[in-house]
């Protein structure tokens, strides 16, 4: 039987975004009821940031005692996966149960439905037998799964995705991983560092073909040191059973092979399921298009991944805000994503912000670049074992501001907030030059990359 509800405004998906905008909402007085048909927080607590953080936090412990020895005298390193699945279970997801989640929220005024909301119509959602009528509106904050390439054979054989990944407790004797962006890579390192022989594949060029082009080789040599088989601008033909392993044949006539099989080639947002049609969005679309207030339509918002506005936990919550103002009538100002940074968390961590060199240039920007090595910069060659990385600046020279950066490095992800500053407050390049910058840090790199941008 279909039981019928009314709220000021149904949110589906309470993944960070979600789960922001309807406890702001349910705090601001409205009705609100929430809708997840999985778990309250979504990707990043349960299976993405958090847990990946705790996974990479144990591996760089395992690097760095590795790197005692001639420098600080000798050290055995024994690997044990079992306290990291541990702690994963105990502190990060409670063992992948969301009910304090569903109680903070609940304890905000807020309704909680457990299942898979679609939408019928402006206002109107359905989500089981449930139907809800919405008399403010609707915010879609659903997210996004992982985009599981069109491979050959690809479906008939099992393989992890990063949550299965984070979720392991005994850990496989070799993996090959199917894409080389920032899961990929930071998976592939922890594994490897846990004593997992580690096979990267990636169709494109370089790792993290996202980044600055100096970027991925730079990585490359980093995890090829490692032990991980870092294969690079080549393409999956096939994937098929080989007794216990999974065979991985590519386009160059070579092959790979392993007791498993992790796929990390980016993810996908589904509007056709969400039932965007009903509002006249067209759902063949990628992402779910919003403007600077996070409207889609009238009486519809959308936060989170699937805006693809950058698909990390930061931009959601900051998203977050300016959605429920709208909402609520307020005002205050638009969305701006000039300056979204983003960090990978391998060892060395890989921090950027704003447009790369490539996307300036594309944009008509007059670009200036600057470059500075960090083993030659002070701090690097204290630092020494575990000390590469580089400094990027991309400049627009007829403003004379910044525009991009990347610090990659020890702690190049604190690095790049100063950079990150820089791009969204448009301070001059100039201004940046008459700034002291503490000796010896790994953010006086900075000056030296401003140096370069002299040249």
């Amino acid at each position: 039987m279909t039981r019928e509800m009314e709220a000021d405004v149904v949110v589906l998906g309470m993944g960070s975004a979600g789960e922001d905008v309807a406890g702001r909402l349910a705090q601001a007085g409205l009705d609100v009821v929430g809708v997840e048909r999985e778990l309250v927080g979504g990707e990043c607590p349960y299976w993405a940031c958090v847990p990946s953080k705790m996974m990479l936090r144990a591996a760089h412990l395992l690097a760095e005692a590795r790197r005692v020895r001639g420098m600080a005298g000798d050290s055995v390193v024994r690997p044990d996966w079992a306290p990291v699945a541990k702690r994963i279970r105990e502190e990060a997801t409670d063992s992948w149960d969301d009910q304090v989640a569903v109680d903070r929220f609940e304890g905000k005024g807020g309704r909680f439905l457990r299942g898979e909301g679609r939408i019928l119509g402006p206002g109107a959602v359905a989500v089981g037998e449930h139907h809800l009528r919405a008399r403010r509106g609707v915010v879609i904050a659903t997210g996004t799964s992982p985009a599981i390439p069109p491979v050959p054979g690809l479906d008939q054989v099992p393989y992890w995705t990063n949550r299965e990944a984070v979720a392991v407790e005994e850990l496989p004797s070799s993996l090959v991983v199917l894409g080389g962006g920032a899961v990929g890579v930071e998976l592939a390192q922890v594994f490897a560092r846990f004593g997992v022989d580690v096979t990267i594949v990636e169709a494109l060029d370089r790792l993290l073909p996202g980044d600055e082009p100096e970027v991925g080789p730079v990585l490359a040599e980093v995890l090829a040191a490692e032990g991980v088989d870092v294969r690079v601008g080549v393409k999956v033909s096939e994937v098929h059973r080989d007794g216990a392993r999974v065979a991985v044949a590519l386009e160059d006539g070579t092959a790979v092979a392993a007791p498993q099989l992790l796929v990390a080639t980016g993810r996908r947002a589904d509007l056709a399921t969400i039932g965007v049609g009903a509002v006249g969005v067209d759902e063949s679309q990628r992402w779910l298009p919003v403007d600077d207030r996070l409207r889609v339509t009238d009486g519809v918002w959308g936060v989170g991944d699937l805006t693809g506005k950058g698909a990390f936990t930061h931009v959601a919550l900051y998203q977050a805000p300016i959605a429920v103002a709208d909402i609520l009538g307020e005002d205050g100002p638009p969305a701006d994503y000039r300056a979204v940074p983003h960090v990978t968390f391998t060892d060395p961590e890989i921090g950027a912000v704003g447009l790369s060199e490539e996307a300036a240039r594309a944009a008509g920007i007059a670009v200036r670049v600057g470059m500075a090595r960090v083993p030659e910069t002070a701090r690097g060659w204290i630092h020494k074992s575990g000390n590469e990385g580089l400094i990027k600046l991309v400049a627009d020279a007829d403003r004379g501001v910044l525009v991009g950066a990347t610090a990659m490095g020890p702690s190049g992800g604190e690095v790049i907030g100063l950079l990150t500053l820089a791009v969204h407050a448009e301070v001059t390049v100039e201004h940046l030059r008459r700034m002291i910058y503490t000796y010896p840090t790994f953010h006086r790199g900075v000056e030296d990359a401003l140096r370069d941008l002299d040249v």
